[in-house]
């Protein structure tokens, strides 16, 4: 059986029928999501930013440019809480203190390591092309020498955290449901629209088939 990644500091005790420690689980909501928010604290201040990540095996990678304070505070071994959130609809009550939303979460806390070896490096950050744009890697220009040593790469062990996930309709008190009120759930999901090409783009270029064929969602 895999082992859960619930600690005493992941652990859900609001609503705990919720929660989720499972890998499988948290892994599927890391990879549908495109963006996550990661907490710090630098010089006694709280920041918490939104950025790119990828999951690969059991592990996390954000990246960004050397001179990130988010990543110089995180390669300096500060604890750091990475979240993701996936909206799925909006829950209407009959009351209004019951309003909700389905939604799908994920927290990971943890440490995070630099990813400094070149091969390693060159490595994660196909990895983030490819889950923001599944196949675009191979369609693009590969990052020269001088790319590479611009960009600071961390790695995050999926080791301890926890997901949180709500469905179904509203909870209403029981003597609200005699009211004559509509209730139910409006569901959300992302729309992926027509692409639009750079006006750079010669017009004989040819969309490929990573714009093409996207698609996102579980």
């Amino acid at each position: 059986m895999e082992p859960s990644l619930a600690t005493p500091r992941t652990t859900v005790h609001r609503l705990p029928k919720r929660a989720a420690y499972d890998r499988a689980t948290i892994n599927a909501i890391l990879d549908e999501a495109l963006i996550c928010h990661l907490g710090f604290v630098a010089d006694g201040q709280p920041f918490v930013i939104p950025t790119i990540h990828a999951r690969r095996s059991e592990s996390v990678f954000i990246h960004g440019s050397q001179a990130n304070r988010m990543l110089r505070t995180a390669r300096g071994g500060a604890e750091v809480c990475l979240t993701v959130t996936l909206i799925d609809g909006l829950v209407a009550a009959r009351s209004a203190f019951k309003h909700s939303m389905n939604y799908r979460s994920v927290v990971l806390l943890g440490t995070a390591t630099e990813v400094s070896e070149p091969a390693e490096k060159l490595a994660a950050l196909r990895t983030i092309v490819e889950h923001i744009i599944p196949g675009r890697w191979d369609e693009v220009r590969q990052p020269n020498e001088a790319e590479l040593k611009q960009t600071t790469v961390l790695s995050l062990p999926i080791t301890e955290g926890s997901a949180k996930i709500r469905t179904g309709a509203a909870l209403d008190d029981k003597e609200d449901y005699a009211l004559p009120i509509w209730a139910g759930v409006l569901p959300l999901r992302l729309v992926i629209g027509a692409p639009i090409p750079d006006e750079r783009c010669a017009a004989a270029i040819a969309i490929p088939r990573s714009i093409a064929e996207y698609q996102r969602g579980g």
